[in-house]
């Protein structure tokens, strides 16, 4: 039978948000997938973001090391929380990271669903 439990991303403290403070690659350490490629063990991903500055500003999203082409998504100022990975999985100790075009303006929410067969 599988289960299926919620948890906080790897890199969160007592569940709140990370301020993205890097600026260019390696980004700000989000999350740290489930260890190891098992069948059927997987992390499912889940990220919002929230862009305090006084103008929209870019968010890059890398998965591992050396993502030659991270996903760049802009971030409207002040509009409240906006989805940027919609339940995605991942697993073999993959890291999320992130950077910003300013420092310490845009603020990452997860929650990750741990999956196994």
């Amino acid at each position: 039978m599988a289960s299926f439990l919620k948890r906080k991303s790897s890199n969160s403290i007592d569940g709140k948000s990370i301020k993205v403070a890097a600026t260019a690659t390696p980004g700000t350490l989000i999350h740290t997938a489930v260890a190891g490629t098992t069948l059927g063990t997987f992390d499912e991903i889940w990220l919002w973001a929230y862009n305090g500055h006084t103008s929209d500003g870019e968010l890059s999203i890398e998965e591992g090391s050396g993502d030659s082409l991270p996903m760049k998504v802009t971030i409207p100022c002040k509009v409240g929380w906006i989805p940027i990975e919609p339940g995605f999985i991942l697993q073999n100790a993959v890291e999320i990271r992130a950077f910003a075009q300013v420092t310490n303006v845009i603020k990452i929410r997860a929650f990750v669903n741990t999956i196994t067969d």
